[in-house]
């Protein structure tokens, strides 16, 4: 009698989330039919979500873990929507201090069916994993670390404090106000990120990367799309397959590489290795500068001082090459044009001398060498055919 009355009263506490799972099924106001399910999960310290289809949103800031699914089917009567729903397998639990939300089909999921899990959760979370065969995925004010994966879909993370690691098939990433380190993947898509205060690790099949801010290193890497940094206070490495590169403020090394774009770089605190197949180069400010083009032109800025000094060299095989030095800088300057018929070196600085050989009727060949303020390390510049300027600069 004892057992019997246990298992009645489990029953009776089971019963009423079985009700609410069912949830109401309504017309919607596309002609089609939906199902509404809300449920409360109550105080949790993890949340584990998966399904097979339908868009996810995790919002922080709630005093536990509530839930409000909205499913959609175009079906042709109510009660093949029915149907629909009833063969859409939804899951929720409380397990320890994990909270559990799963979806799946029993059988093929059928056309013109959509759903939306929206899931409110204690901002304290410690972590929150979602994954998806194919919706959005979007995470907001979690204080934990967040996991999030699509089979296609985009993804969007907003305020979280923790490590990030986000992974799609082809769809954008953003994120924004993170804290901690990050790793994105995306296939194909485009990645977007502000106010990075961790290590960024970003890569894309063919998209094209935006960072506004990161306080640490950060690598980049596209199939063949641009990558743009506005400002970094570490490490930059940044490579794509043929897009262009525009780097701003940068606080550390930098290495930059493209098949065949251009690279531009505002200024850099440690030295800069930039290599493009056929694009220009433009390197307004590092203390040491390595870039090599196929055939585009070359602009590069070195200043002076001994943080980040290094050996710099400048080469094109069909291209001009202006090089500013600042006054107090300490260099050996050996140029060189290999074809020179209609191009010179022109400098500034009486200190490096300009030699010519060949004449009328054959190649003529024009270097240049000498050592600014005592010499220090060597500034080599290379050009097959094109002019090259050495300008003081400030």
């Amino acid at each position: 009698m004892k057992q019997l009355l246990k298992f009645a009263a489990v029953v009776v506490m089971v019963a009423p989330l079985a009700l609410a799972q069912q949830g109401r099924v309504y017309g919607d106001n596309a002609g089609g039919w939906a199902q509404e399910i809300n449920g409360t999960l109550g105080a949790a310290k993890n949340l584990r979500v998966k399904v097979e289809s339908g868009t996810v949103k995790v919002r922080g800031g709630a005093q536990d873990v509530n839930y409000n699914i909205v499913n959609r089917s175009s079906a042709s009567s109510e009660e093949r929507a029915r149907r629909q729903f009833e063969a859409y397998k939804i899951t929720t639990s409380l397990k320890g201090d994990t909270a559990y939300i799963t979806a799946e089909w029993d059988g093929d999921s059928p056309h013109r069916f959509s759903s939306q899990f929206v899931i409110n959760v204690p901002q304290s979370l410690g972590s929150v994993k979602v994954e998806t065969d194919g919706g959005n995925v979007e995470v907001e004010k979690i204080s934990g670390n967040v996991d999030a994966q699509s089979g296609g879909g985009s993804i969007r993370l907003t305020s979280i404090d923790d490590e990030i690691n986000a992974e799609t098939g082809g769809g954008n990433i953003d994120v924004r106000n993170a804290g901690a380190d990050m790793t994105l993947q995306t296939g194909g898509g485009n990645i977007n990120i502000s106010q990075a205060r961790g290590k960024v690790n970003a890569s894309s099949g063919g998209g094209s990367i935006f960072v506004d801010s990161a306080t640490q290193e950060a690598i980049l890497e596209t199939g063949g799309g641009s990558i743009r940094v506005t400002t970094c206070s570490g490490r930059v490495k940044a490579s794509t397959g043929g897009g262009s590169i525009d780097l701003g403020d940068i606080g550390g090394p930098v290495e930059i590489e493209t098949g065949g774009g251009s690279i531009h770089l505002t200024s850099s605190k440690g030295p800069v290795r930039a290599e493009t197949g056929g694009g220009t180069i433009e390197i307004n400010g590092a203390p040491s500068v390595h870039a090599e083009t196929g055939a585009g032109s070359i602009i590069a800025s070195i200043f002076g001082g001994t943080a980040g000094r290094s050996d710099s060299y400048l080469e094109t095989s069909a291209g001009d090459i202006t090089v500013y030095l600042a006054p107090s800088v300490k260099l050996n300057v050996r140029a060189s044009i290999e074809v020179a018929s209609g191009h010179n070196i022109r400098s500034d600085f009486s200190e490096i001398a300009v030699h010519s050989d060949g004449g009328d009727w054959g190649p003529k060949t024009v270097t240049a060498e000498g050592s600014l303020n005592g010499g220090g390390p060597t500034l080599k510049i290379s050009t097959t055919t094109g002019d090259i300027e050495i300008r003081r600069g400030r």
